[in-house]
This record gives C-alpha cells, sequence and structure tokens, in this order.
C-alpha cells in the first residue's frame, strides 16, 4: 500500500473513531449543538477522504498518475 494511502487510511480511522464517540453522545441526548456541528463536519470530511482514496485507487489501477487526483488542469 503506498505512504499516501496509509495517511489517507489513517486520517479517515481517526475521524471515524471521532464520530462513533459523537454518535455515542447524540444517540443519549447528550450531543451539545457544537458537537452535532462537528459531527457533519466529520461526515463530510470523511466522504471526502473515502472519495480521494477510490480515486487514487482508481487511476492507480489504470496506469494513470494518482498524484495529479484533485488538481485541476491550468
Amino acid at each position: 500500500m503506498p505512504e499516501r494511502d496509509r495517511d489517507l487510511i489513517e486520517r479517515i480511522e481517526q475521524l471515524a473513531h471521532e464520530e462513533h464517540e459523537l454518535f455515542a453522545k447524540e444517540s443519549t441526548a447528550q450531543a451539545s449543538s457544537r458537537e452535532r456541528a462537528r459531527l457533519k463536519e466529520i461526515q463530510d470530511q470523511l466522504d471526502e477522504c473515502y472519495d480521494l482514496l477510490r480515486a487514487r485507487r482508481a487511476r492507480r489501477e489504470a496506469g494513470l498518475d494518482e498524484t495529479t487526483v484533485g488538481i485541476s488542469p491550468a
């Protein structure tokens, strides 16, 4: 597994851990409005991370340069 993927997967794991903690608070109606807002931010960040990981893997499988994912042409 490429180092860049490892870094991204570690980030996903960190976010997922925080998300689970906040879900636990939310499920018992103990989450503050700030925590609920953070939960939404985490969900958005996780979506972006998973999208980036899938794009990198797809480009690698297609024999393309994965480092250009997310870079728009000039």
